[in-house]
């Protein structure tokens, strides 16, 4: 991997989501619900939420990424799942900082298929290699990013990894 990194600052976050924002509402498309990827897309799903003027914000917890370009063999979906009641023929605009290999996406999709009538997706950020071609992308690199939410050590570590029961 290239020593060379993409930046992302706090005001290009606000950039950023605001041209997803332009580029959904430009399309005509009227999502029900915003489905934000935690923890990478929480930013960026509340803040399109706000420009959209949608309020039903939800969150789906994938783990993936366990380092820099470090990540388990597929992704898990961690409880507790989103319960798509009487959103058969809802539309969902799924939300997430980066689409590197696609897959945590594509496996929130496969998550949706015939619970909800559409689903498409938004990212900051979309890599050449992706599985999944997001809808909606603001800008497509093929280098790794630093987000300004997580370009620092935590101030706690925690063995935070779900066991199998």
């Amino acid at each position: 991997m290239s020593e060379e990194r993409e930046i992302m600052t706090w005001d290009m976050l606000g950039e950023a989501t605001r041209t997803l924002s332009q580029m959904v509402a430009d399309d005509g498309y009227e999502p029900d619900m915003i489905l934000g990827i935690a923890r990478g897309g929480l930013l960026p799903a509340g803040a399109i939420g706000y420009a959209l003027s949608i309020k039903n914000v939800y969150t789906m917890n994938v783990e993936f990424y366990t380092g820099v370009d470090e990540r388990l063999e597929v992704p898990r979906i961690l409880p507790p799942a989103p319960d798509f009641v009487d959103l058969s023929h809802g539309k969902i605009l799924v939300v997430d900082d980066v689409a590197d290999t696609g897959h945590t996406l594509k496996s929130v999709e496969e998550f949706c298929e015939g619970k909800v009538g559409e689903v498409r997706t938004a990212c900051i950020y979309e890599k050449s290699h992706s599985v999944v071609k997001c809808d909606y992308v603001w800008k497509r690199t093929d280098q790794w990013i630093n987000f300004p939410w997580s370009d620092k050590d935590p101030v706690a570590k925690r063995d935070w990894a779900v066991k199998d029961a």
